[in-house]
């Protein structure tokens, strides 16, 4: 109501007994909201027939669909998906953007940079598969930098590893040549926690039974420099557990270092995101910067989207 600068009305339920009185006492240039779908366990349900059932509840209270909830628009939900087949369904502003965007990196301006980070290998194989035959610089760190070094044959201590992607990393290290850049340092700690013992160590001596948490101050600044001439940057997962302060200055370092440059600077949402605005780098900064990390990463592995799919051509009106 705030924003809008008008009375909103809010139903007592998403789309129960209480939401159709309020629908209807809304007149033309009025706004009603519904209760968070969330609320309604079909709204999640892997059984097509009870999410088509809340969804025909739902669509019985419009003429017309609307998405602009990017950040949930790769996935097959009744309030996403189901709906949009029942109603003239459109894109809203914020979706036509992040795709604009997203699109443009299909055709980058170059030198073409991708930041990963991230815990897991697995998240982010698809859209390293995808992108690599694009980028010319590839860098990678967070967690998932541990099992690229475990595939070098380092020794990484108690770091998270996932073996079983380990071959594929020493495939994708292999296709990649020099234009995958890991990490050379690395801050590491016996715990995941604020009070652990830090040090600062090369990737070839981590410790045994301890464990990376950032990327080191050496890493940061090789990063910086093999970032300071791209005229596009994708970057998405933090360089560290940057919640802990302790292991946030590599996640800082890189997000400035991408937040300097003139050229095309796109944040792929989620905890990326999260790390701009808690870190404190200026939002402004960046060309854009996603609602929605998981839809940006399966829309650049090149993913059909399901609450993409079933809207009609065109923004909406």
């Amino acid at each position: 109501a705030e924003l809008l600068g008008r009375p909103v009305t809010l139903a007592d339920d998403v789309a129960g007994p209480g939401a159709p009185p309020v629908v209807e006492a809304t007149a033309r240039g009025e706004v009603a909201m519904l209760q968070n779908v969330r609320f309604e366990a079909a709204e999640t349900s892997s059984d097509d027939a009870e999410r088509g059932r809340f969804a025909d509840r739902l669509a019985g209270l419009a003429d017309r669909y609307v998405d602009d909830a990017f950040g949930a628009i790769h996935r097959r939900h009744a309030s996403v998906y189901d709906v949009a087949t029942r109603l003239p369904a459109y894109a809203g502003t914020l979706v036509l953007r992040e795709l604009a965007v997203l699109r443009g990196l299909q055709a980058p301006e170059r030198p073409y940079a991708v930041v990963l980070g991230g815990a897991k290998v697995s998240d982010k194989l698809a859209v390293i598969e995808a992108l690599l035959p694009r980028v010319d610089r590839l860098l990678v760190g967070g967690a998932m930098c541990f099992t690229f070094l475990v595939a070098q044959g380092r020794s990484v201590g108690t770091s998270r590893v996932e073996p079983a992607m380990v071959d594929a990393c020493v495939d994708l290290l292999r296709r990649a040549g020099d234009r995958l850049s890991l990490p050379s340092d690395v801050v590491v700690g016996t715990a995941l926690s604020a009070d652990t013992a830090t040090e600062v160590v090369s990737v070839g001596a981590i410790p045994d039974g301890m464990m990376g948490l950032d990327v080191g101050p050496a890493t940061a600044a090789e990063f910086a420099a093999a970032l300071s001439g791209a005229r596009t940057v994708f970057w998405n997962g933090p360089m560290g557990v940057f919640e802990i302060p302790a292991f946030a200055a590599g996640t800082r370092r890189v997000a400035e270092a991408i937040a300097s440059l003139d050229g095309t600077t796109v944040v792929g949402g989620g905890d990326s995101a999260a790390a701009v605005r808690q870190l404190g780098v200026d939002e402004t900064a960046f060309s854009h910067i996603s609602t929605g990390g998981g839809a940006s990463l399966e829309f650049l592995e090149g993913r059909t989207l399901p609450g993409l799919a079933v809207l009609d051509a065109g923004p909406a009106r």
